[in-house]
């Protein structure tokens, strides 16, 4: 077996009966690299009080496994309090693993609050760009105001990410990616095209994420801010569910896949080491803090979730949704949300993950369409959220979602047939970036779909992300469009703004 389809081929299980680890392997000294080894630009992410997580991987030839030999190579990392990285404030030595495909996890501790800082990566004489990040406020600190975008679905076959090079210029805190940062297999109507087709081994895995992350508009988001993320389905496999593929594979093969699967994405993201996976495994919903403004509780609805009830397709609710022991988040998970959240004494409260919360009937008329995959497959688990979110009344609730390709503003109901029960959250949901081509401004069934869904306050199809500004009384977003992803040059534009005021439920037109 030739090296390429050995470590192609390695799973969860042979790599840790081949023995392998960093500490077993020699440190090549004086590396030269055949060509630039950070072509995958760098990264933060996970930002605290006093930390922030570096990230960048060395790959010469990133699209044939990264072109590294199978040594540890010693990485230097810079951070500065300047953009010139003249006032060096911490620096120290990292390992570059073969094991980890030679990417880099800093964990920077002992940083001051609420502040912007600079770093930069080298090895040998080769030097990467310079990204800029920053610290949060304290938990507790008096925070008048917080900017952020939320963003997901990057298909790179579909689109250019223009999006993302309008949101490295925007004045802004924090980016939070929903999910779907790459996709498994290949799309339709595409720009550019996929290295492969569908992946399964961690070599595949690793190949899409350089083709994904070697993207300039992309690094140069990356390169601006702190980005906190987490996965959906495309990560490893389209509507997968826990350790059912979408084809049905059998567990133990699929688990192999999930786990090939986990260990790009860790080493591809900005992550702590308290998300490096295990095997299938791995941990990814946590928390954030912005001082006393706002509380984050980022969710994982894939890996803990059961088989999709009523299938994975869209069509009307059968009885098997509202099944108590069928969930999104996994017990676990779900009890830790609701105790996090009753502990917050932050002014806004705020999820953010993958799917749709709110029951969109997709068909006009007595009959009725939903999606199976979203939070409507699981009916018990979404009255228990909501039950959760009217009885204890955290402060402020809101849901950021992702994955629908299309941007949408609703009013959480407790009886979404009834416009007169209590609204439990605000959700924004936004588009893509890239993944269903150009998209468009509305769709011909638009005002028939606002009729049939009237806690539905904004439906629109374009491409692009979703700002968000957030002080002490008010929670603005902003859907920011492009008019066109299949080729560059798009300008940016706000297409609408909505409001949520401290302390009033639902959401309004700004």
């Amino acid at each position: 077996m030739d090296r390429r389809n050995f470590l192609g081929n390695l799973s969860w299980g042979s790599l840790a009966l081949a023995g392998i680890s960093s500490s077993g392997r020699a440190t090549w000294k004086r590396p030269r690299f055949s060509a630039y080894p950070f072509s995958l630009g760098v990264a933060s992410g996970d930002p605290l009080a006093d930390g922030v997580v570096l990230w960048t991987r060395l790959a010469p030839d990133p699209l044939e496994g990264g072109g590294m030999p199978l040594d540890n190579v010693r990485v230097q990392w810079r951070l500065a309090a300047d953009e010139n990285m003249r006032n060096i404030v911490q620096q120290g030595t990292a390992i570059a693993a073969p094991d980890s495909a030679h990417s880099v996890h800093v964990e920077v501790s002992g940083l001051e609050s609420d502040r912007w800082y600079w770093y930069q990566f080298s090895a040998g004489s080769e030097e990467s760009p310079i990204g800029r990040t920053r610290t949060v406020p304290p938990h507790d600190a008096a925070v008048d105001r917080l900017n952020f975008v939320f963003a997901s679905c990057q298909h790179y076959e579909q689109g250019l990410y223009t999006s993302l090079r309008h949101l490295a210029e925007e004045d802004i805190d924090l980016v939070f990616h929903l999910g779907d940062y790459i996709y498994e297999r290949e799309g339709i109507a595409r720009i550019r095209k996929h290295t492969g087709t569908e992946i399964e081994t961690v070599w595949d895995y690793r190949n899409r994420y350089a083709l994904y992350k070697a993207d300039a508009d992309l690094q140069a988001a990356h390169h601006a801010f702190p980005w906190i993320v987490t996965s959906d389905d495309h990560e490893v496999d389209n509507n997968y569910a826990g350790a059912i593929s979408e084809r049905n594979d059998p567990v133990e093969e699929f688990l192999v896949r999930r786990a090939n699967a986990y260990q790009a994405y860790y080493e591809h993201m900005p992550l702590r080491m308290s998300s490096m996976p295990s095997g299938p495994d791995m941990r990814l919903y946590r928390s954030v803090n912005f001082g006393n403004l706002a509380q984050f509780y980022v969710l994982d609805t894939r890996q803990y979730r059961t088989d999709q009830p009523c299938g994975d397709q869209s069509g009307p609710l059968c009885h098997a949704a509202l099944d108590r022991d069928a969930t999104l988040m996994g017990p676990e998970q779900e009890q830790w949300l609701y105790d996090k959240m009753d502990r917050s004494r932050s002014k806004w409260n705020v999820l953010a993950q993958q799917v749709m919360m709110a029951r969109v009937d997709r068909r006009l008329g007595a009959e009725e369409r939903y999606s199976m995959d979203q939070w409507s497959g699981y009916e018990a688990a979404r009255n228990r959220l909501f039950g959760y979110l009217h009885d204890r009344q955290p402060s402020n609730p809101i849901v950021l979602t992702g994955d629908i390709h299309s941007n949408w503003v609703n009013d959480l109901k407790t009886d979404f047939d009834d416009m007169s029960s209590a609204t439990v959250a605000t959700e924004f949901v936004g588009t893509s970036l890239s993944s269903g081509g150009d998209g468009a401004d509305t769709w011909p069934s638009t005002e028939g779909l606002l009729a049939e869904n009237p806690f539905v306050k904004f439906f629109n199809g374009q491409r692009g992300s979703v700002r968000c500004e957030v002080t002490p009384n008010l929670w603005q977003a902003d859907y920011r469009v492009v008019e066109y992803v299949s080729r560059p040059g798009a300008s940016i534009s706000t297409r609408a703004s909505f409001v949520v005021e401290e302390g009033e439920a639902g959401v309004e037109r700004a």
